[in-house]
């Protein structure tokens, strides 16, 4: 704990482009809890080579999701932003995690089998001990929670037993994290495969809200959004793609399902699709707006580029020498 306060933990890939449902489902969330917990919140673009990035793209989106975080509201000053490959202990713990971590557990874990079924030709080591690093994220810093969907769940579990491993051997060095169960975040699907959820990788671009789509982008996607032949706007299973139509109306506008089902009593998809395209956006049009202008303060974002790497260096290397020491490592001869 720092502060008194619990600390928190997460972080998004620096690939592809945000969608809407990164936006509603896990940013919108860490700005309304960044007052309650220490927040550390990373750009994780150390995770991102596992598949082949194009250096300057990868530069770029970096940039552009650090700039997001604080334009989506969170405070660079109350929360920890920080590119994780500028805190060199995370490569660092990571190492020493491999070496408590069993190949056994890494063959279970259901991501590395997707992963490694998208992209045969590139199957490389990094995509096998993904899960080691994250841990090495999480515990750097101490993490009394961890904001995770049920895809995530199973990396936080491996994340517990090698601390676990590792305290059991050495002491309590490591806090254990728990997943942060608060409130849920909208789960937004696929605009055209309601049955799939919306992804920055869908190779089908309107399937996607891409958080710097432009209104009419916007719009158009919307219109076109799967629907069905019932006509009656009603929030059921049956309906699947209206039924994620009213998740993201009721996401954008704060209303319950049963408030739309009642404003739209009577009208059909031909009202309720723009309505759903003017409700987004009304909430990412100024968020580019705000994101372009941080993008245009190219000074103020190095600082705090510079401030909040050094701040996560800071903590992350707390515990790094602690483990270190524990582990039989020479101690560093300091000035």
């Amino acid at each position: 704990m720092l502060d008194g306060k619990k600390t928190l933990f997460s972080g998004m890939q620096a690939t592809g482009n945000l969608t809407l449902g990164n936006y509603l489902g896990a940013l919108k969330n860490w700005v309304t809890i960044s007052d309650e917990y220490n927040c550390f919140y990373s750009v994780v673009d150390m995770h991102s080579i596992t598949v082949r990035q194009d250096p300057a793209v990868l530069r770029k989106r970096a940039r552009t999701l650090l700039t997001l975080y604080i334009a989506a509201g969170l405070d660079p000053v109350k929360n920890c932003i920080y590119y994780q490959s500028h805190v060199s202990a995370h490569a660092e713990l990571a190492w020493i995690l491999n070496c408590f971590t069993y190949m056994g557990e890494l063959n279970r874990m259901t991501q590395f089998k997707d992963k490694a079924a998208k992209h045969a030709d590139n199957i490389n080591a990094g995509l096998f001990t993904y899960p080691v690093l994250m841990a090495a994220d999480i515990l750097l810093y101490q993490a009394d929670l961890v904001p995770v969907g049920i895809d995530q769940m199973q990396h936080l579990e491996i994340t517990r037993d090698i601390a676990q491993r590792f305290n059991s051997t050495y002491g309590d060095v490591f806090t254990l994290p728990e997943a942060y169960i608060g409130k849920v975040g909208a789960k937004i699907m696929s605009l055209q495969e309601p049955s799939k959820k919306m992804s920055k990788s869908d190779e089908n671009p309107n399937g996607s809200i891409y958080l710097m789509d432009d209104k009419d982008t916007i719009m158009r996607k919307c219109k076109r959004a799967v629907t069905d032949s019932v006509g009656i706007i009603r929030y059921t299973d049956d309906q699947p793609g209206l039924k994620n139509l009213i998740d993201i109306y009721c996401a954008c506008t704060g209303k319950t399902p049963d408030e739309t089902m009642k404003e739209f009593d009577g009208k059909g998809y031909g009202e309720f699709k723009p309505a759903v395209g003017e409700a987004v956006a009304a909430i990412l049009v100024p968020l580019q707006e705000e994101q372009a202008r941080l993008t245009a303060d190219k000074a103020y974002i190095d600082g705090i580029i510079k401030e909040n790497a050094e701040k996560a260096a800071y903590y992350a290397n707390k515990t790094l020498r602690k483990v270190q020491r524990k582990i039989g490592f020479p101690d560093r001869i300091r000035n």
